[in-house]
């Protein structure tokens, strides 16, 4: 267990030292009114510039990360993120350009965020983007803000949005927030949209149909076509959340399956994967007929120029300050470009072969509720486990003794004790082969000492905590009262 930096506080270290100033010696209270100085100085660990460095360099090695273990995070997409993009999105071309530099003296930036909006087209089959948004679920958001104004538009008062129940799971809020009535789709028994279902919920109230293209189970849908022709017949529009198209790469197109309108994340299927809760990117593309609805400015090329257009009588305006996160748009389009459009093809088919290999390496331990070959993840259900006293939330645990970085669990809600696991692209077969192996063996732990599993991770500086308790009653401050610290100031 490493000390609290409180603990290696030695009384009167420091960091820094400054030379004293030459200017008239005045005290403090005499610069600075009563009621804002101190009564008793900040008790504040004290140590040098060494002991600091080395504390949360050693502190930051105990994380889990993309670049230090296997994470099969299902949903979410965790794959290696390619250095070279980390570096040229660092140079102080890009990384120095403030956001109010005028066009004229961003063509370079105006360029590349032209040309990424046409290469996100070509992918998908959309007809434009936007790249405002800063996240999947401000995509998902500014989707559905257009969604409102195109039936504002045809003068239609429609207030649901169907959302079948193996969506993502900020679809329903996304809607919601967007003051929408949400109604749920059940699944088959295929784990898919039932068409019979849909039929029956579609009305002259309904706005959209809000599905993920494949889904939190990893599957296909297969009936997509008459899915998109069934909404189109009742004035419906179909939104897909894209943030599964680390499967579709350069093998199927949104736009071709009569999608209206999709977000992207790029901070899961084009670099820089979001671990440690940031930074993402959410561009939302959409068809010819709502493209008038997309956020402003855009870039627009005049000429052999690049400028910004504030123009947009329908627009439903601006949907994050500036034009988006982009240092993530730069990782994108490097991404993109490297790799092309063989390269990104490649891409989709190996992460459906990795998803298919794991998934066939576990299918005599942890059972698959549905039937058929996935895509790029699979939903493994732990019920079986039960039995012996586990659930999914101990196998979760005991992973990381492992070293390996959880999978999603208990989601989605349709398969009891879900194990949602993505390999993606980037993962080798060894540490494929290493990853079911620790599976297998947890599973035989279950069996013959589940205390072992309920009890962990036992190789960690933390274990098992109250979960339930701290997420009612965070407390992310720690209050240094029982460690001396020095009264000096420095």
């Amino acid at each position: 267990m490493s000390e609290l930096i409180f603990e290696k506080s030695v009384p009167g270290r420091r960091g820094y030292r400054l030379p004293a100033h030459d200017g008239p010696q005045r005290p403090l209270r005499d610069l600075l009114p009563a009621e804002h100085l101190r009564r008793q100085p900040p008790r504040l660990p004290e140590a040098s510039e060494l002991d600091v460095v080395r504390h949360y360099t050693r502190l930051s090695q105990r994380n889990f990360s993309v670049d230090t273990h296997f994470y099969p995070l299902g949903s979410c997409t965790m794959k290696y993120n390619p250095k070279l993009n980390d570096r040229i999105a660092s140079w102080s071309r890009f990384a120095d350009m403030h956001p109010l530099h005028p066009a004229s003296c961003a063509q370079g930036l105006l360029r590349l965020l032209y040309e990424l909006e046409q290469l996100l087209c070509e992918i998908t089959g959309m007809h434009a983007f936007t790249l405002q948004p800063a996240a999947g679920a401000q995509g998902e958001l500014t989707g559905l803000k257009m969604v409102r104004a195109y039936h504002r538009a045809k003068r239609q008062d429609r207030s649901t949005i169907l959302i079948p129940d193996s969506a993502h799971g900020t679809n329903p809020a996304s809607a919601s927030l967007s003051g929408f009535q949400v109604m749920e789709l059940k699944s088959n028994a295929h784990g898919l949209i039932d068409l019979a279902e849909l039929r029956g919920r579609l009305s002259n109230d309904v706005a959209a149909l809000m599905l993920t293209n494949p889904n939190t189970l990893g599957l296909f849908e297969r009936d997509i076509l008459a899915i998109t022709a069934l909404c189109h017949e009742h004035g419906a529009l179909v939104y897909m959340d894209g943030a599964n198209m680390n499967a579709l790469l350069g093998l199927a197109k949104p736009g071709d399956m009569g999608v209206d309108l999709l977000q992207l994340n790029l901070h899961k299927t084009f670099s820089t994967p979001h671990g440690g809760g940031g930074p993402g990117a959410g561009p939302v593309g959409v068809s010819r007929s709502l493209e008038p609805f997309l956020p402003v400015p855009r870039v627009r090329k005049t000429g052999k120029r690049f400028v910004w257009d504030e123009r947009g009588r329908r627009s439903i305006g601006r949907v994050h300050a500036f034009y988006g996160n982009v240092g993530v748009l730069v990782r994108a389009y490097i991404y993109i470009r490297t790799l092309g459009r063989e390269g990104l093809e490649r891409t989709g088919r190996a992460a459906i072969l990795n998803a298919n290999y794991l998934k066939a390496r576990l299918a005599d331990v942890f059972p698959v509720p549905f039937a058929g070959r996935c895509l790029h993840e699979f939903v493994v259900s732990l019920t079986p486990l039960k039995a012996c006293g586990v659930t999914a939330w101990d196998v979760a645990k005991r992973l990381l003794d492992y070293g390996f970085y959880a999978p999603t669990v208990y989601f989605p809600l349709v398969v009891d004790e879900a194990f949602m696991i993505e390999p993606t692209e980037t993962e080798s077969r060894e540490t494929l082969e290493a990853f079911a192996n620790a599976l297998r063996g947890i599973a035989q732990e279950a069996r013959t000492n589940p205390e072992l599993l309920r009890r962990a991770p036992h190789q960690l500086p933390v274990n098992r905590v109250d979960d339930v308790k701290a997420a009612r009653e965070p407390n992310v401050r720690w209050t240094p009262s029982q460690v001396p610290v020095s009264n000096t100031s420095g």
